[in-house]
């Protein structure tokens, strides 16, 4: 396979994304598009991974303009130098480009529906991911976890060493990605040559406050949790009540990842020998 250019290095899904050029922050910017021909004309990859985007959820409410050149317009920036240069490119998006009303999990090709101002930035760099390089994969992924991460069990795990109390989530319902299942998954797609859009979290799905469950007792903490409903819990953002991704077209190729929970047994254990310290935030 050619040489791989990785941008997102730092990130949650990136540091476990093997690449022969690794691109941070420091080297790309994407709202700043000059950063981007810069730092990929030096390098000179055969396929990019772009797993960098802006994905505080709630701040890309208040941020909207910045939320859409970073993730709208950035990814059309790389896929334009992909086109280019003969390179094929990898974007990484999410089950927030869909409005959470449906009675089962989404197909790669049921009609997305942004509800919050985060889904409607990535639909954006979806499509023109699409309208700008022929050869190009499309990854949507969910509630994405792994070694490093400032995710959702880092909040849980915190929340619980200062005795609580706690409160999950019991009608918002997805599936946990663990990036390292994801990252391994993304270079097989790669290198199928069968460019599209595809569904590739970890199987299975739960609620938010199932997690948390799980979570805990892999963690070996007893701490009550109560049940609320999304309306309970205000935020910013509203997110999708059911986000569920169907792996279809990954399956034909025979990806198929495993289940969410045999992934986070694994993380757990691996987070209490390492210790890894969090991805720092990212601006703005």
């Amino acid at each position: 396979m050619a040489r791989t250019a990785l941008i997102g290095a730092a990130s949650q899904l990136g540091r476990h994304v093997p690449a022969d050029i690794r691109l941070g922050h420091e080297d790309v910017d994407l709202a700043q598009p000059d950063s981007i021909a810069r730092a990929l004309d030096a390098a000179m990859p055969g396929g990019v991974v772009l797993t960098a985007a802006y994905t505080n959820v709630d701040g890309c409410e208040t941020n909207r303009e910045y939320a859409e050149r970073v993730n709208g317009e950035g990814p059309g920036h790389v896929a334009r130098w992909c086109e280019r240069n003969g390179a094929w490119l990898v974007y990484i998006s999410t089950d927030y480009v869909f409005d959470g009303q449906a009675s089962r999990p989404y197909r790669e090709d049921d009609a997305p529906n942004p509800i919050n101002a985060y889904g409607l930035s990535k639909l954006q760099g979806e499509r023109a991911v699409q309208d700008s390089c022929d050869r190009h994969y499309i990854v949507r992924a969910s509630w994405i976890f792994g070694p490093g991460g400032n995710n959702f069990i880092a909040k849980i795990l915190a929340a619980a060493s200062r005795g609580g109390p706690l409160r999950g989530v019991d009608n918002e319902i997805s599936a946990p990605t663990y990036a390292l299942d994801l990252a391994g998954s993304l270079m097989e797609l790669a290198a199928t040559g069968q460019y599209g859009l595809y569904h590739l979290p970890n199987a299975g799905s739960c609620s938010r406050l199932a997690y948390m469950h799980a979570i805990l007792h892999l963690a070996g903490v007893d701490l009550p949790i109560e049940p609320i409903k999304l309306a309970d819990y205000p935020r910013a953002a509203r997110p999708p009540a059911y986000s569920v991704l169907e792996n279809l077209r990954g399956a034909a190729l025979g990806l198929h990842p495993r289940s969410w929970r045999e992934a986070l047994r694994e993380y757990m254990q691996g987070a209490a020998a390492a210790h890894v310290p969090p991805v720092p935030a990212a601006p703005p």
